[in-house]
């Protein structure tokens, strides 16, 4: 009996040290959970979320002391008091090793496997575009000015760039009449300064490039097409990126390290040569005087200043959310009106010293440029440029959205607000393209069009961005996730949950 007591006394000892010990080490921030008075990154999670140490407290060595609930933690020493004195305990150590470390473990390996298939992934689609960019027709016509003033040339480069990383099999409902896309990758609107003066020194027929840009566009702003994998396969041809090596995956030793790539090109240049105004064919319609000399000059530098304008707009990262892309459209259509804004005054200006002979010789120009083909939709001056319905797949997702994002009774109001806000984008740009391009005679005019164009798209995207941040604001991570698959699954690619291979 003695023995035994004695035993049981220092059994009891023990274990008034330890609970001294763990109840010292908590109010240091080093028990239980571990990290800032016990509630922290400690022993909550990772390894230690298991069957023995669960909720850092709640269990003092699974099966030791009969096995009920204690007051304290174990982490510190509990394994020592395990080895020394109780096989229940030894074996409880080893049941926690078993049955907490061997799930983790397999969790770990699953996650490593599924980060190197998005490794793969990335690593495949950053050769698709390169190899598009390299391949000899896109790679000849981004180094030619010539070429790229065609419209037909520079739809069929975004076309073949929007789908080079691109996994969705439904495209055709955000394809332009023209044959090209307004988004590639996380570019909006490539070539926007070609396509503005195209229009607005050749008019009719080469409306097609800028004023085929409209709903369908906000749409893809607001349920993005390309998913993660997609879009980490342009992300090389950012400036962010460009000629880096290394991070999570090695996206980038496609990239050229020049600083000066082909995506950019396709984003903005601010070089006299890639400006696009067509200085020497006005000096050899017109003969100008001194005077005529003088403000055509003027618009020359002016029209470098825009195009400078417009590359400040290119993005230098990806954006993965439908409030980054957003953002993103309206930088850009923000950029685009600045740039219309420096060129009108000075266009004017030169317009105005002309004669009505002058003039008529400008005029003509564009008719004797040579045109590009109608596509069936156009193949007359019959409608509007830009399109005025809207295609079943941009229609909104209500029942998807359901499903996916389950949103509460709050988050509904802001996704109702959302709708509406879209729905009231597509009525705006639809109502402005009742009045025809074509019917826009004079460069002028024209420009001008141009403008109040770019003024009803940057209202339409401020109104859909503004009930975007409210919505996508009010959601969890997990419903954040679920909105921005819902693009990708519409558009038939993987699907795509952010996070997740």
């Amino acid at each position: 009996m003695l023995k035994l007591s004695s035993k049981f006394t220092a059994c009891a000892v023990v274990l008034a040290f330890a609970m001294v010990l763990s109840v010292a080490a908590y109010a240091r921030g080093g028990g239980g959970h571990g990290g800032g008075g016990g509630h922290g990154g400690g022993f909550h999670g990772g390894g230690f979320h298991g069957g023995g140490f669960r909720g850092g407290g709640s269990h003092f060595g699974g099966r030791n002391f009969g096995g009920g609930r204690a007051i304290v933690a174990r982490p510190h020493f509990a394994p020592r008091i395990g080895r020394s004195f109780a096989r229940p305990s030894f074996h409880g150590g080893r049941s926690f090793s078993q049955r907490s470390f061997a799930p983790h473990n397999r969790a770990a390996a699953v996650g490593a496997s599924a980060l190197a298939a998005r490794h793969v992934n990335v690593a495949r689609n950053a050769n698709a575009v390169r190899r598009s960019l390299n391949a000899r027709p896109i790679n000849r016509a981004l180094n030619s000015t010539v070429a790229l003033r065609d419209p037909r040339t520079r739809a069929f480069i975004t076309a073949s760039l929007a789908t080079a990383a691109w996994h969705g099999g439904n495209w055709s409902w955000w394809r332009h009449r023209d044959g090209g896309f307004g988004w590639v990758g996380p570019l909006f609107w490539p070539f926007a300064f070609y396509d503005i003066y195209d229009y607005t020194f050749w008019g009719y027929p080469y409306d097609d490039a800028f004023w085929g840009y409209g709903y369908p566009d906000l749409y893809a702003g607001i349920f993005g097409l390309y998913g993660y994998d997609d879009l980490m396969g342009y992300a090389g041809y950012l400036p962010r990126y460009a000629g880096r090596r290394g991070g999570n995956f090695d996206t980038y030793a496609y990239a050229p390290s020049n600083g000066r790539t082909n995506l950019a090109q396709m984003c903005g240049d601010d070089s006299r040569v890639i400006a696009g105004l067509p200085i020497e064919a006005f000096q050899n319609a017109i003969q100008p005087n001194e005077a005529q000399r003088a403000a055509l000059e003027e618009l020359a530098n002016a029209s470098e200043k825009a195009a400078a304008a417009l590359k400040t707009s290119c993005p230098t990262d990806v954006a993965l959310t439908a409030p980054g892309r957003l953002a993103a459209m309206q930088q850009r259509i923000e950029a685009m009106i600045v740039a219309v804004q420096t060129v009108q005054g000075p266009l004017e200006k030169f317009y105005g010293l002309l004669s009505d002979e002058q003039k008529a010789q400008i005029n003509a120009l564009s008719t004797t440029r040579q045109r590009p083909g109608r596509t069936a939709a156009r193949a007359g001056p019959t409608g509007p440029a830009c399109d005025v319905t809207q295609p079943a797949l941009s229609e909104w997702p209500t029942a998807t959205i359901d499903q996916s994002v389950r949103p509460t009774d709050q988050q509904r109001q802001y996704l109702d607000a959302l709708q509406g806000a879209a729905a009231q984008a597509a009525d705006t740009l639809k109502a402005s393209c009742q009045i025809r391009p074509e019917d826009a005679l004079t460069p002028p005019a024209r420009l001008a069009a141009v403008a109040r164009r770019l003024d009803t798209m940057l209202q339409a995207v401020k109104t859909v961005r503004t009930a975007m941040d409210d919505f996508y604001g009010s959601l969890t991570d997990e419903q954040k996730a679920a909105f921005d698959a819902i693009g990708p699954q519409q558009a038939g690619g993987r699907r795509y949950v952010r996070g997740r291979a």
